[in-house]
């Protein structure tokens, strides 16, 4: 029997998937088969979609679809917030643009769409990536949901991209613990909600037990501010559900033109004080609509 994530009360269920702009196994575009593998999970809550494109030409199948304004109109219920790390002249006078689309059926508050570094590196080819962030109301209270793409090829950006990971999780965990003062005169300086708590998902381009899998997930350093106590850092949640067991494959299926072996490169990671929220976690090796599979997680 094929296993999937039972909803409960107050849960809040993720999906996160490279969707290589709606390209499937088989080298077709078809963003309907893309929609309609979304759907056939269940209830979501939120969806993470990564390799979504906006009038890009060029891209193998594609026809330069709007892909931001179709998932957008899939999921109505959803609030849409799409991060570009690709911003380009499309030739014909127009705008051509790549990155991740974030959909929420929770209620959105701040927003930020954090460039990450790509340090040279001219032996490898390269893209700039981007990482979503978003701060949703779940049941519980605020949370912060990310969804990036970290680099292929070039070992040395990933590593780099990793480490503004990192950093992202301490600058947030310091600014929930000691908030800015605010300014009543000005709206724009208002408190907002930016809690420590967080989900970070994605495609890495890193495998498990990798160094920077491993990196991701060490302690953050002390701050240095007075009182400083420790904050909470990344950890794969995978393992919190199922252990010791290797981590089911998400490329590398359905006879997909990559890679040469089926491994994990896309994951969930939670910060720490979130951890006990986690109750499942799972790949869906169901769907041959991309070559990336999608993974599902739910919160308690």
């Amino acid at each position: 029997m094929k296993k999937t994530i039972e909803r409960q009360e107050r849960g809040v269920c993720l999906l996160s998937w490279n969707i290589q702009w709606g390209r499937g196994a088989d080298g077709r575009v078809d963003l309907e088969r893309t929609r309609d593998a979304i759907r056939a999970v269940g209830p979501l809550d939120l969806i993470c979609l990564q390799e979504v494109a906006s009038n890009f030409p060029g891209l193998a199948g594609g026809a330069r679809e709007d892909e931001p304004a179709f998932f957008a109109d899939a999921f109505p219920d959803f609030e849409p917030v799409f991060g570009a790390g690709m911003d380009v002249p499309d030739g014909e006078g127009g705008r051509a643009r790549f990155g991740n689309l974030l959909l929420s059926r929770l209620p959105v508050g701040q927003v930020f769409r954090h460039l990450l570094p790509s340090p040279a590196d001219p032996a490898w080819p390269a893209m700039q990536r981007v990482c979503v962030e978003a701060v949703v109301e779940a049941p519980w209270g605020p949370l912060r949901v990310l969804s990036t793409h970290l680099e292929y090829y070039s070992a040395r950006q990933r590593r780099a991209q990793v480490e503004a990971l990192r950093a992202l999780q301490a600058e947030a965990a310091d600014l929930a613990r000691l908030p800015a003062a605010g300014k009543e005169s000005n709206p724009a300086f208002a408190a907002r909600p930016r809690p420590a708590a967080a989900v970070l998902c994605g495609d890495f381009n890193c495998e498990p037990g990798s160094a920077e899998y491993l990196a991701l997930q060490r302690p953050l350093p002390a701050s240095g501010l007075a009182a400083d106590v420790a904050r909470p850092h990344w950890t794969d949640a995978w393992p919190l559900v199922h252990g010791a067991r290797a981590h089911a494959p998400s490329v590398g299926l359905h006879g997909a033109e990559w890679p040469e072996h089926a491994y994990c490169c896309d994951f969930f990671f939670v910060s720490t004080d979130l951890a006990p929220r986690v109750r499942a976690v799972e790949v869906r090796a169901d769907t041959p609509a991309s070559d990336h599979q999608p993974v599902v997680m739910e919160l308690a």
